[in-house]
């Protein structure tokens, strides 16, 4: 048996930069958030193809409280600079009216790349996520605990919905993002491999036929991260709050753990097909917490909430473990407050302006980030 994976953990998070007077997007280049930010946070701070998105990362961290400190420390710096800027930071899946067709694309090469390669579909890619890196270094053990935890995207993705605004209209979806992205070759959940040989040669294929020049353009919503020995969880939407990042990369991390867990006892989580996790991942997306998913075994729906109790349950013995208790049991929160969506939702409703909406936002990316965060009572 190989030896116990270090489930350590490592999180990026995509922020919208903000005009304070239109509440616009805006570029960060002439603010030069980047820039300074590489000299205070070395490699943690990174552009992405929008001008408009800045994305970071943590290094790896052993427990999710100490991705948990460094994520806090990261924000600081990265709000700090952008009201120096004269900017603001938010935290979203998309943002509630900005035009993509207004952005600029960041100039870099690999950028301009992909734009020639895509066209419309990577300048209308518009969006934020997060993404959570557990690590799991035997890539055979990898490829099967990735096969299991597809099952749980759909849950993850309705603890994380996020962004129920696109160009100014109110969706009707709890995450618009997710279909904003699926216009993506190589989206989605992946389908199950037998074998990291299975995937491997997939892999190759794509490079050997020019669908791809690395494994880096595979954009599953989980895979096998191709420079790090980790699995990347990608199918959350960006997070206001600090504490819901916190608590949905202690649920991937969780995940990961359970489903080793079994493995090692040479135990197995169902799998279940492609089909039939898409189904789920509809409902996720178009209803968050508030639908019901398919529980596949009892062939039944299942109220969201319910099964992401059941989910509680079935991590709750290696919780401990992981020392990451408190910081799991924020889902509660989540589960009582609502999602991104259900509050952005809910502060349009009150105010029938999305303007307001990008205040709160911003309100909620600073929450807990400076010992005086203001936020609103919603």
């Amino acid at each position: 048996m190989p030896k116990r994976p270090t489930f350590n953990i490592g999180i990026e998070e995509e922020y919208q930069t903000i005009d304070p007077v239109t509440r616009n997007l805006r570029s960060h280049i002439q603010a030069e958030i980047l820039e300074r930010g590489k000299t205070i946070l070395a490699e943690r701070v990174k552009p992405e193809m929008h001008a408009s998105v800045v994305e970071i990362g943590t290094g790896v961290c052993e427990t999710i409280g100490q991705a948990e400190e460094e994520i806090r420390s990261i924000r600081r710096e990265i709000i700090t600079l952008a009201r120096r800027g004269g900017m603001e930071i938010a935290g979203g899946g998309t943002h509630p009216f900005s035009l993509w067709r207004d952005q600029d694309i960041y100039p870099d090469e690999r950028y301009r790349v992909m734009v020639e390669d895509m066209k419309m579909v990577a300048r209308a890619n518009l969006i934020f996520g997060l993404h959570v890196h557990i690590g799991i270094e035997d890539k055979e053990t990898a490829i099967q605990l990735m096969n299991g935890a597809r099952y749980f995207l759909p849950h993850l993705l309705a603890l994380s919905t996020n962004s129920p605004f696109w160009q100014g209209y109110d969706t009707g979806l709890r995450s618009y993002r997710c279909k904003v992205f699926d216009k993506f070759p190589r989206t989605n959940i992946p389908d199950e491999f037998r074998s990291w040989s299975e995937f491997e040669e997939f892999v190759e294929l794509l490079i050997r036929t020019r669908c791809i020049d690395n494994a880096k353009k595979i954009w599953w919503d989980i895979r096998p991260h191709p420079h790090f020995p980790t699995v990347e969880f990608r199918v959350c939407d960006m997070q206001m709050r600090l504490d819901e990042t916190i608590a949905l990369g202690a649920l991937c991390q969780a995940i990961m753990a359970k489903l080793y867990k079994l493995h090692s006892s040479n135990l197995s989580f169902r799998g279940y097909s492609r089909a039939l996790i898409m189904e789920n991942k509809w409902r996720a997306a178009r209803y968050g917490l508030d639908g019901k998913l398919i529980d596949f075994g009892k062939q039944s729906e299942v109220d969201e909430r319910e099964l992401i109790g059941e989910l509680l349950d079935f991590i709750s013995d290696v919780v401990g473990e992981l020392g990451s208790g408190p910081q799991v049991a924020y889902v509660h929160q989540i589960l009582a407050r609502g999602t991104g969506a259900d509050r952005q939702l809910r502060v349009f409703n009150e105010t029938n302006d999305l303007k307001k909406v990008v205040d709160y936002m911003i309100q909620e990316t600073a929450h807990g980030i400076f010992p005086a965060a203001a936020t609103l009572n919603i």
